[in-house]
């Protein structure tokens, strides 16, 4: 048999294979009598409001996971402490922030996480004058939360610390409902 022969017979195979297995997008099986169940308990399992504090502020494993688990209601009583802690341990220079809070201030607000939101400001997370009223896609999160914490009362401190360097997403935003840019 010559290599060209082998060649088809092998591409015959795999095109073979490949349209037995083919899936389409039906997913019925005709039985309409089927209902879902979605009975059972359901855990939280992860928190994310404002993007890297829980990740800075809390010991992976199991505080982590208690974290993550916690009512939002509870959370500022239970770790502003830590969270305080850590600021201080991250930056031991730490005064106030360029808000004009103090570090029992600015963990209480980052122990809770929550994401608020303004009604009559504009939606951001700070845009030089609204801080905290919402988060918008292009809202860049981490450099906003690198200044809190190392940027001092001026916002000037630490010049080194306060910008990941991150200034844009690689690809615009669409104008349209949900506004994600498209993957890759």
């Amino acid at each position: 048999m010559s290599k060209t022969n082998k060649f088809k017979i092998i591409t015959i195979a795999l095109v073979a294979a490949v349209v037995s297995v083919n899936c389409d997008n039906d997913d019925s099986n005709g039985d309409s009598s089927i209902s879902l169940d979605f009975s059972g308990t359901y855990v939280q399992v992860d928190q994310m409001a404002r993007p890297a504090i829980n990740t800075v502020f809390v010991a992976s494993g199991q505080p982590k996971d208690d974290f993550n688990a916690a009512i939002p209601s509870a959370m500022g009583a239970k770790y502003q402490s830590i969270f305080q802690s850590r600021l201080m341990a991250l930056n031991p220079g730490y005064t106030t922030n360029a808000l004009g809070q103090t570090a029992a201030q600015l963990t209480g607000l980052l122990a809770t996480d929550v994401l608020g939101v303004s009604k009559t400001a504009p939606t951001t997370f700070f845009d030089g004058t609204n801080v905290l009223t919402g988060r918008a896609l292009a809202d860049d999160v981490i450099d906003v939360e690198l200044l809190l914490i190392f940027g001092g009362p001026m916002g000037t401190s630490n010049p080194g610390l306060t910008k990941d360097n991150v200034n844009a997403n690689d690809k615009a935003f669409s104008a349209s409902f949900p506004y994600l840019a498209s993957a890759w």
